[in-house]
């Protein structure tokens, strides 16, 4: 609600906060490329929405009547960041070429391992960031099988070039590796030093195990105090950062975005609770690890602490990631230390705020959904069997927890996967008034190559260095953990943005204006609301009237109007044209995936929005040539058939094209039949995919 108050002190109090601002008008702001104080994103400050500004700092509108003024997103507008709006209504706003206020798509990678990753160093690869990002605007790396001097003997290149990038080594063992693979430095002839540079599984086991529980630093490598690797850590760190700000291709041009990032570890249990830590610009603490931050909420802890509130523009935000190994830990129900339902509420508000999206699909799996779960109403999806990193049939973890899921053992929980997390955060939403896994969802490579957006089914050469270098590896059941035939190429992020820029990306993903592809660079509109049920589809304006009229995927849908009976969503895609060599894939179909509870009861259903699932189409096994037709776009305007005003509900859209052969297809066919492994005729291997794009939800709430 608005507050009024009388006016004669406003307009006193609205002159000495813009007379505050105006004193400091001559101090450089930090460059913003969403502009401070734009309200109508139209690259020009004006007095009117100064003039806003100064309103919703002094509390007479709401931060939501102008967002670009509450740059920490923190619900309050200070005199500084009024400082940056008027320096902004003099010197205008900077931006890229390419900006557009309707937002543009740009696709990238931010889940990306290189030669500091103390697993890729251990498989022989040795892309450094420098190279990573080179690789991701198009030029080449050299990979495994290494020659008789070390070198990598396969020539890898992307075959269209990324918009952004995260390189995101595992902040645990910078130091470490940087000891043991230098010469001169302490603990460089340690045994354990030395065992480690032998190489393979058997230098990356006693590493991946201290990971498992909580035990300190390996005092050979580290000195008894640690110091040693703290202090080589932030030396690699250095350099990281200083890849990302080279590889940054700021404004004008606007080519390229690299954020400085990191991967947190933890894998407690043998169970996957890493998360990817990304910063919005080059204002960025030392890395937390597990060594230090022994549970997620210690690491969201140390991230406000050393750069929310910092009070240098730092920004943070941390994405989880293979939930499908961590045995229901990952989005278990969990408000540590929480004594009262405000508690709760507060730490589930908390959450959110520091994992707005999470990624859903990389080379180790699928974790959108998965069937055979008690306590989830709804018919089997039979989509749902895509990438799977295990199959039925599999202990369910009911309500509880288990351990080792990197190993593919223990029970697997429907809180695993992201459509039984969002429906577990509805519950929470019903529970405590705060939901924790209100959560967009976006894909990516974790390639542990250094070769970020590498997804291509037909030239994938694995992820793994010396583990996954030949097709007799590939094709098998994997050497550290399982994997080989049960790997993928992986996906990519995509985010609608208003320029190819750190703010702009970075805003997308906290607002969660994001999707997620299993590979194809499939391009997807969602948008959600009361009044779109014209028909929108062919209309020039269709991108207009959705953000005028509705809220974008990530959205939550406003206060149902009362002659309205049901929401509508607008939905367009457009296949990936791929490349003159080797073209995209048609599409077959749109679906609208809905969860919402119903007595109390988690429920889902998926409808056929658009397309025509039984459309023929389909490949030849002994070329992987397509038959039959797909669509080139799809659009339509679907309405809820079964909406019910008092539940809680989300909506998300899944676009699946044609079939298409596997990356195990391919790779079999390349072969000379004696040559072929089991692999190439088990029938529980599939011959084909179909690829997939999944958008962030749109939420409903009473």
């Amino acid at each position: 609600m608005i507050r009024h108050r009388p006016a004669r002190p406003v307009i006193a109090r609205f002159s000495l906060l813009l007379l505050a601002a105006w004193s400091f008008v001559a101090a450089p702001a930090a460059a913003q490329t969403v502009c401070a104080g734009d309200c109508t994103a139209d690259r020009e400050v004006t007095v009117d929405e100064l003039v806003r500004g100064v309103n919703i700092a002094l509390g007479n509108l709401p931060p939501g009547a102008c967002p670009a003024f509450d740059r920490d997103r923190n619900d309050e507008v200070t005199v500084d960041e009024l400082v940056v709006a008027v320096n902004r209504a003099l010197g205008g706003c900077p931006g890229c070429a390419s900006y557009s206020r309707l937002r543009n798509l740009y696709f990238g990678d931010l889940h990306v391992h290189t030669t500091y990753s103390f697993d890729v160093n251990a498989f022989g690869v040795d892309t450094t960031p420098e190279q990573a990002y080179r690789f991701a605007r198009g030029e080449p790396v050299q990979l495994p099988p290494l020659d008789a001097n070390g070198m990598g003997t396969q020539t890898l290149r992307i075959d269209r070039p990324l918009d952004f990038v995260a390189v995101t080594d595992h902040s645990e063992y910078l130091g470490e590796i940087e000891a043991c693979t230098t010469p001169g430095e302490p603990g460089y002839d340690s045994p354990s030093c030395q065992a480690y540079r032998v190489g393979g599984n058997l230098a990356i086991v006693p590493f991946g195990l201290m990971l498992t529980s909580p035990q300190p630093r390996n005092a050979e490598i580290c000195g008894a105090d640690g110091r040693n690797c703290a202090n080589l850590s932030s030396r690699v760190w250095e350099r990281v950062k200083a890849a990302a700000e080279q590889a940054n291709d700021g404004a004008p041009e606007c080519r390229f975005t690299a954020f400085a990032a990191y991967e947190y570890s933890a894998n407690p249990g043998i169970s996957t609770l890493h998360r990817n830590v990304v910063f919005r610009n080059a204002s960025v603490p030392l890395p937390g690890s597990y060594f230090e931050r022994r549970t997620p909420q210690e690491l969201w802890a140390y991230l406000k602490a050393s750069c929310l509130d910092a009070g240098n523009g730092c920004d943070v935000l941390a994405i989880p990631h293979n939930s499908n190994e961590s045995n229901g830990k990952m989005f278990v129900v969990e408000y540590p230390g929480a004594v009262s339902i405000e508690e709760q509420r507060a730490q589930a508000a908390f959450r959110l705020a520091m994992e707005p999206v999470v990624e859903i699909f990389q080379h180790k799996g699928d974790s959108e959904c998965m069937n055979g779960f008690a306590g989830l109403i709804g018919a089997p999806d039979e989509l749902c069997e895509f990438e799977k990193r295990r199959k039925p049939p599999f202990e369910d973890c009911g309500d509880g927890i288990g351990n080792g899921g990197i190993i593919n053992a223990g029970c697997i929980s429907r809180n695993d996967f992201a459509r039984g997390a969002l429906l577990t955060g509805l519950e929470e939403l019903e529970r405590i008034g705060a939901n924790p896994y209100d959560f967009g969802m976006i894909a990516a490579t974790d390639t542990h190559n250094g070769a970020p957006g590498a997804v291509s089914e037909s030239a994938f050469i694995g992820h793994r260095g010396i583990e996954d270098d030949t097709p007799a590896k590939r094709l098998g059941p994997g050497m550290l953990q399982p994997g080989g035939i049960i790997f993928n190429p992986g996906g990519l992020a995509a985010v609608w943005a208003e320029e190819n820029a750190r703010d702009a990306i970075f805003d997308a993903l906290r607002r969660r204006e994001v999707f997620a592809t299993s590979g194809p660079r499939i391009a997807v509109r969602f948008f959600g609301g009361w009044e779109l049920n014209q028909p929108l589809c062919g209309d020039p304006q269709l991108l207009e009237k959705g953000y005028a009229l509705g809220v974008p995927m990530g959205g939550v849908l406003p206060p149902k109007p009362a002659p309205i009976e049901a929401p509508s969503f607008v939905i367009s895609a457009m296949r990936d044209p791929g490349t003159e060599a080797r073209p995209g894939v048609g599409l077959q179909r749109v679906q609208v995936v809905k969860g919402w509870l119903e007595d109390g009861e988690p429920h889902y259903q998926v409808h056929e929005a658009a397309g025509d699932p039984n459309n023929g189409a389909g490949v030849n096994l002994d070329t992987c040539a397509l038959t039959g037709v797909g669509f080139d776009s799809l659009c339509t305007v679907w309405r809820d058939p079964d909406f019910d005003p008092t539940q809680l509900a989300f909506y998300y859209v899944r676009v699946v094209e044609n079939p298409s052969c596997r990356w195990s297809t391919y790779e079999c066919l390349r072969l000379a039949p004696e040559e072929r492994p089991a692999a190439c005729t088990d029938p529980s291997v599939p011959k084909t995919i179909q690829e997939r794009a999944w958008t962030s939800p749109i939420w409903y709430r009473p």
